[in-house]
C-alpha cells in the first residue's frame, strides 16, 4: 500500500509541473513514482578524456539583476567522449575571497565509447572560502539515440590549464 503522505506529496509536486508544463506532462505513475522500475541490467561504465571550454559573458538586458552573471558555453569533448556541447551558466561572486556559486545546463552531442546521441549535463557548483563543491550529473531521460537510458556523473579537473573529465555512467543493457 503507498504511504499516504507521500502520495499526497506526489500529486502536489505533480500538479505543480503539470501546472509549469502544462496538461499531460505527467501520467498519474509518474507522479506516484510507480512503474518506474529498471527493465534491462546496466553496469556503471567510465569514461575519461579532455576538454575545451569557450565562456562567452552576457551583458544584462534592462531590468536583469546584474549581479548574477550569465555566460555560453561552447565546448569540445576528447577521448571516450567525441563530442560538442552547448549550454548557459549563471554564476555569483560574493564580496568574501574565494566564495562563489554557479549553476550550468548543457546539451551533448556527440559519441560516448561509440555510441551516437546526445545528453544534457546539470551543473550545481559552489565555492565556500576557496572549498570547492561541484556535482555534475545527466538529466534523467535526456538521453537520445543510442544514449537513451543513459544516467551518470562527471568529475572535472583543471591540471595545469588542461580540462579533463572523469564520467562514470550507466546505460541500460551495457554489461
Amino acid at each position: 500500500m503507498t504511504n499516504p503522505t507521500r502520495l499526497n506529496l506526489s500529486l502536489a509536486l505533480g500538479l505543480i509541473l503539470c501546472l509549469s508544463f502544462g496538461p499531460g506532462a505527467l501520467s498519474q505513475n509518474e507522479m506516484t513514482g510507480e512503474g518506474n522500475e529498471a527493465t534491462e541490467p546496466s553496469m556503471t561504465t567510465r569514461a575519461s578524456g579532455t576538454f575545451d571550454v569557450k565562456m562567452n559573458p552576457r551583458t544584462p538586458t534592462e531590468g536583469e539583476i546584474t549581479s548574477i552573471g550569465r555566460m555560453v558555453l561552447d565546448k569540445q569533448f576528447s577521448g571516450d567522449l567525441e563530442a560538442t556541447s552547448q549550454g548557459q551558466m549563471l554564476a555569483f561572486r560574493t564580496p568574501v575571497d574565494g566564495s562563489a556559486g554557479y549553476v550550468a545546463m548543457e546539451q551533448v552531442s556527440g559519441t560516448l565509447h561509440g555510441r551516437r546521441g546526445t545528453f544534457v549535463l546539470q551543473h550545481s557548483g559552489s565555492m565556500n572560502r576557496g572549498e570547492a563543491s561541484l556535482t555534475l550529473i545527466v538529466v534523467p531521460d535526456s538521453g537520445t539515440d543510442e544514449l537513451e537510458g543513459l544516467s551518470g556523473s562527471m568529475a572535472i579537473v583543471i591540471d595545469e590549464g588542461k580540462h579533463l573529465y572523469d564520467f562514470d555512467y550507466t546505460l541500460p543493457g551495457l554489461l
